[in-house]
């Protein structure tokens, strides 16, 4: 039996093809999570899984439907449920916190993109799916560490920042015109901060240049009137 004929077999209507579909949907499915959970975000390697297995259950159910004699199946009524569906769940990984930062888009949008990959799998488009896992997981690793690099040491830096009430913000201000910095915008910001002595600023800042962000960062640490600075 060649590679060709393994393909067709798997992306037959077969209850043992299906079967394999199923088990190929949970396997890519907890390696999208297992990369999410070494990165320690919310949805993690059993989330992922679930997903894309019930995404490919759900697109095989529906292919299974509409092959039955005299039962006439509208064939995109389950995976656009899927796809709604999954939008409701991946909206709840994604919160704003007190320092103004969105997190969980990324595995709001890994998540619905899994359950993409797992109707592919599951309705037998078996080269699809296969191709989509792999480009999962490239948008996830390498393009991922393409954008921390850009960013890194790009023009404008957003920064939490925690200076002394006692004159630390007009400090602050004087410190980033004298480098040749602009300011963008300066809000005071809810957060608690680590002194009760301080003030909490999130800071937009144009260097005008490329800049290392590491580097401002480190220099800001070391100002006598910053308590604390974090890239947000």
């Amino acid at each position: 039996m060649n590679a060709e004929m393994i393909i067709e077999f798997l992306e037959s209507p077969q209850d043992i093809a299906v079967a394999i579909r199923l088990v190929l949907a949970t396997l890519f499915g907890s390696l999208v999570g297992w990369e999410r959970v070494v990165k320690r975000h919310s949805a993690g390697i059993k989330t992922f899984a679930l997903v894309s297995l019930g995404s490919a259950v759900a697109t095989s159910l529906n292919v299974f439907l509409a092959t039955l004699p005299g039962l006439s199946a509208d064939v995109s009524r389950i995976p656009a449920g899927v796809v709604s569906g999954i939008g409701f769940l991946g909206a709840g990984t994604i919160l704003v916190t007190g320092r103004l930062q969105i997190k969980g888009l990324t595995t709001a949008a890994s998540l619905w993109v899994t359950s993409c990959m797992g109707m592919a799998i599951g309705g037998g488009y078996l080269i699809i799916g296969v191709t989509t896992f792999a480009l999962i997981m490239i948008a996830n690793i390498v393009l991922m560490k393409i954008s921390n690099v850009v960013e890194e040491s790009s023009r404008f830096i957003s920064l939490y920042v925690e200076v002394n009430k006692d004159g630390g913000v007009k400090k602050l201000s004087r410190w980033i015109r004298e480098n040749g910095h602009s300011i963008s915008s300066m809000t005071k910001s809810k957060e608690k901060t680590l002194q009760s002595s301080d003030a909490a600023l999130i800071v937009d800042i144009d260097f005008e240049k490329k800049t290392s962000h590491q580097v401002i960062i480190n220099t800001l640490s070391n100002l006598d009137f910053v308590s604390y600075v974090e890239e947000i």
